[in-house]
């Protein structure tokens, strides 16, 4: 398959900031921040298609927010100081902008500087074209912009205190990634140019500000009538959809000396419980693959509209309140958001058609993690559960999108965000480790993170990098592993190997027996099996069953419901599993516990198939759709609404 030409502007490095010491500080506090340092290798500027950025000729190195809160407005202004690099003589920067309100752009003196706003595309919003004096080789130029962001902005979602769990105070979040980054800031909005950035942000005193950077002022400043500032830095470089804000009533609890939990103060004793074995899990990751070079790894847990189950901001991953199950059995979210500190903000993807980079090393990383802080049965389980979602999403794709390597112009780079991406990516990994022994493939993933630490990332720079230092000319190797035809074909290799685990045989049993014989199992088998069981046991269906086939009579149904509590069931996840089905059955108790559920929480793992699921079912299922989404849609997130409104459509009003 042919591989999308790089557009290259040389041995172009770009000086960055060097990577923070791990501290025993608490959130506030300020360590010693190391020299600048340059990247492990040079940049290699790669053509984005969801950015009008041309970085060979001018890119942002730094950012510098100061932003004012306004709740009333629903809208954060001020100013964004852009640092400037690029090649001599330049006199244009180009910029990423959506739905932003830019009042005026100057330089470091004041001076006012020309600048224009494109036309509007679907998706990546417009470019800011900035005109400046000619650049100087190896001059750094300052651009001021200043600009507020519009309600609408798809980044930000403002949240009334109703929708909070204290009820009494507002609420702010960001959530930038893949190009809403550019709702919020105007900068070059592509994850291949990393900037370091720096923040002041102003709020009503009542909240607090806490960001994906070093907190220097946890205390905050006064900034007069009634409002606080808090101050932030990140001397990493990082792609600017790590950038992130919240803003509301937020306490912190530390599990130990470099992790910790914020969140509402209701919520704190049951969350800091629940992501105890945090520290272990950094622990567990730098044995794997080295140190973790970003400070402190805290948790925000975010109220319940979040859009995701996690967001891998540095230092502060960001995290939805379904993974609270109470007995610590959804903590894979967290290793695999960890993960994430080494696949995706140290090595970062390139381009959003080289996703997998980021998500396939990470659930990848995730298993090991779960692997050595949990047992093999249980990391297996979920390889399984992993498997089995990937056929799924293999067989409801166009083939094209079932490759690694993806070609994304023209849509929303949110498609890409499937299985395929992330489970996909993870069996080509365990496929490599399993003909090469795992000792040599983690001496070769620990070196690619060392070598690649801080740059942009591409397939083909994967592709030389694994035959430079893992493969080294050994041709039979080469062909074992079918490379090519993992990354640039649809669907699976010949070399696949689909895992099992012992665990499955009597739930695999169980499911049988219930659903062909109509036989819940006893409560006492329910009980004893973990969360990857009961969700294997709910994910069985009869071989061969068509598409919108039932598979259940009501009695089944309503006796599986009464035996198990399913339609109460607290865990998220397992809770999910069973709404598919009854759902899928038109069974009207599963439509009100679908009602409660999608009512509470907005995170689009749950929300989308749901609303397709009753889409699915005709006239009964749509009706139900259509009214729970009218009353569920203000609390979504835009990234959960923008995927709904493509199923059940926008309701009117």
């Amino acid at each position: 398959m042919p591989v999308r030409s790089l557009l290259l502007a040389g041995a172009c490095a770009v000086a960055v900031s060097g990577c923070a010491q791990l501290s025993s500080m608490t959130p506030g506090a300020t360590p010693e921040v190391p020299p600048a340092t340059q990247p492990a290798r040079p940049v290699q500027w790669v053509r984005d298609v969801h950015s009008y950025a041309r970085p060979e000729i001018a890119h942002v190195t730094h950012v510098d927010l100061d932003l004012s809160a306004d709740f009333a407005a629903k809208s954060l202004s001020g100013t964004a100081t852009l640092d400037v690099v690029g090649q001599a003589g330049a006199t244009e920067l180009i910029l990423d902008v959506r739905d932003l309100d830019v009042r005026a752009v100057r330089d470091a003196q004041g001076a006012d500087l020309a600048f224009g706003i494109g036309p509007a595309q679907e998706f990546v919003g417009s470019a800011l074209t900035v005109d400046m004096p000619p650049l100087a080789a190896g001059e750094t130029r300052k651009v001021v912009i200043s600009y507020a962001t519009r309600p609408e902005a798809a980044a930000l979602q403002w949240l009334t205190p109703q929708q909070t769990a204290g009820g009494q105070k507002p609420y702010l979040f960001s959530q930038g990634q893949a190009i809403l980054t550019r709702t919020w800031i105007p900068t070059q909005d592509s994850p291949g140019i990393r900037q370091t950035w720096s923040a002041r942000i102003v709020v009503p005193s009542e909240l607090k500000a806490v960001m994906s950077a070093e907190m220097l002022t946890p205390d905050g400043e006064p900034a007069g009538d009634g409002r606080t500032a808090y101050r932030f830095r990140m001397t990493n470089p990082v792609p600017p959809y790590l950038i992130a804000l919240g803003v509301g009533d937020v306490a912190f609890e530390a599990i130990d000396e470099r992790t910790g939990v914020w969140t509402e103060p209701s919520r704190l004793h049951a969350a800091h419980d629940e992501l105890a074995p945090t520290a272990e899990m950094v622990d567990v990751a730098e044995a794997l693959y080295g140190p973790y070079r970003w400070g402190r790894y805290d948790l925000l847990v975010l109220p319940p509209s979040f859009p995701f189950g996690g967001m891998e901001n540095p230092r502060l991953t960001f995290a939805t309140p379904t993974i609270i199950a109470g007995d610590r059995s959804l903590v894979a979210l967290v290793a695999h958001e960890l993960a994430h500190s080494w696949s995706g903000n140290l090595v970062t993807n390139a381009t959003w058609d080289d996703f997998w980079l980021n998500e396939g090393f990470t659930v990848y990383f995730e298993n090991r993690i779960m692997e050595a802080v949990y047992g093999p049965e249980r990391a297996m389980m979920e390889q399984v559960l992993g498997w089995q979602s990937l056929e799924a999403t293999i067989a409801d794709l166009p083939p094209a999108d079932t490759r690694l390597k993806l070609e994304l112009e023209g849509r929303d780079p949110d498609e890409g965000m499937t299985d395929v991406a992330y489970e996909k990516g993870a069996f080509f990994l365990r496929t490599i480790e399993r003909v090469v022994g795992r000792e040599r493939f983690d001496a070769w993933l620990k070196g690619y993170f060392e070598r690649n630490a801080f740059v942009p990332m591409t397939t083909e720079m994967f592709l030389e990098d694994i035959r430079a230092h893992l493969i080294k000319g050994d041709q039979q190797l080469e062909a074992q592993l079918m490379m090519d035809a993992w990354i640039y074909q649809p669907g699976l290799p010949s070399n696949a190997i689909a895992p099992t685990s012992d665990a499955f045989v009597p739930v695999d049993a169980a499911a049988k027996a219930t659903f062909v014989d109509g036989a819940p199992p006893p409560r006492a088998l329910w009980d004893g099996w973990n969360t990857q069981q009961r969700q294997r046991f709910l994910a069985w269906r009869p071989e061969g069953l068509q598409a919108g086939a039932d598979w259940l009579t009501a009695a089944q149904l309503a006796a599986l419901d009464e035996a198990l509590d399913l339609s109460e069931e607290g865990n998220a996840e397992v809770r999910f599993a069973w709404l598919q089905i009854g759902l899928a059955h038109r069974y009207e108790p599963a439509a009100v516990s679908a009602e409660q559920f999608l009512l509470s929480m907005g995170r689009r793992k749950f929300v989308l198939p749901l609303f397709t699921t009753m889409w699915a079912e005709g006239d009964w299922g749509r009706a139900l759709a259509t009214r729970i989404y009218a009353k569920a849609r203000p609390l979504y997130h835009p990234i959960t609404t923008g995927s709904v409104d493509a199923v059940v459509g926008r309701p009117a009003g």
